[in-house]
């Protein structure tokens, strides 16, 4: 978008009552629909809200001025339900780091991950006829035995 003619229109509109603000609204949805060139910009989940919210507001007839209170009140709110989920984000990932800087001192595998396996020394079957180990192997040690 040319920054001068945004610039230009920005002035022009800043002397125009709210009811001819979402006249213009409503004329720029509809050569947004007609003519544009490349899609509307994504937004999220919350502007889509309050944007359903302020045009079902509209549609009911209310004052322009109820409506620009009441999408000014959903804009604080989603203001602050942004900065809860970027603080959740924040503290989810410094529990994982601290979860990690701790499992490396104590030379646990970090969470999420399977333990390597322990290496053993393979034990030889036993004869089956004479129940003993085979032939140039040493025997097995004898189980320990408890105190009587």
């Amino acid at each position: 978008m040319n920054p001068y003619v945004r610039d230009r229109i920005n002035r022009k509109l800043e002397t125009l009552s709210d009811e001819r603000l979402y006249q213009i609204l409503d004329y720029v949805e509809f050569l947004e629909s007609k003519y544009g060139e490349k899609p509307a910009p994504v937004t999220n989940v919350f502007q889509k809200f309050t944007d359903g919210v302020e045009d079902t507001l509209r549609a009911g007839g209310l004052a322009a001025g109820t409506v620009v209170e009441a999408v000014g009140f959903l804009n604080k709110a989603m203001g602050v339900l942004n900065n809860v989920a970027q603080t959740t984000k924040t503290v989810a990932t410094d529990v994982v780091s601290t979860a990690r800087t701790v499992a490396d001192q104590i030379g646990a595998p970090p969470p999420g991950t399977q333990p390597a396996p322990q290496a053993s020394t393979p034990v030889p079957p036993a004869d089956p006829s004479t129940g003993q180990p085979p032939a140039g192997q040493p025997p097995a040690s004898p189980p320990p035995s408890s105190p009587a």
